[in-house]
């Protein structure tokens, strides 16, 4: 009952907007302003990179604590964390709190990554960064930091729920991620 309450919980938490939460205190209506996402890159648009990097850390948060929380009582070997972990970006993509949309959830499932391992955590933003000023496309860095974070796992040898939470987590964000690709390939995603 307890792991019951831990991925409602995740969900939940994964479902508070920071990104929608601090644009309107602000006065802005984010899903009007550049791609309409609730994320940081969009609040960094509408609001500057400080603000930007706020969303980007509570976002963060929000698959941190949960998962944190989780191996801390049960361990990485308890398929609990793997239903945390994606119950946590889950809330995030599908918000119960605004009519089940949200945002892509990168930053949410790198503060999954970052609760099961700090070095990975840190190979992975090294993959996204050197992807980010290679080609300067959040998106494509996302997207490939995202898709190798299974892998990472897998040679790292972590339990295979752990690399299955991963990959679960890769193509979610992959789908969320559509009209970005889409935008690619006609060459019009906007650079950073």
């Amino acid at each position: 009952m307890e792991k019951f309450f831990l991925v409602l919980f995740a969900y939940l938490l994964g479902s508070v907007l920071f990104g929608e939460l601090i644009t309107k205190l602000k006065g802005i209506d984010i899903r009007q302003v550049g791609s309409g996402n609730v994320g940081a890159t969009n609040v960094s648009r509408a609001l500057g990179k400080k603000y930007g990097i706020l969303v980007f850390f509570l976002d963060m948060l929000k698959g941190f604590l949960p998962t944190a929380l989780t191996v801390s009582f049960y361990g990485v070997e308890s398929k609990a964390v793997m239903f945390v972990g994606i119950a946590s970006v889950l809330g995030h993509m599908f918000s119960i709190f605004a009519h089940f949309r949200g945002g892509k959830g990168v930053a949410t499932a790198f503060g999954v990554v970052l609760a099961l391992s700090v070095k990975l955590a840190i190979l992975l933003i090294l993959v996204w960064g050197g992807v980010l000023l290679w080609k300067r496309y959040v998106s494509l860095a996302s997207i490939t930091a995202s898709l190798l974070s299974p892998v990472v796992f897998a040679v790292a040898g972590y339990p295979l729920h752990i690399v299955l939470m991963a990959l679960i987590v890769a193509l979610l964000i992959l789908v969320k991620h559509k009209p970005n690709i889409e935008r690619l390939m006609r060459g019009e995603e906007r650079k950073v």
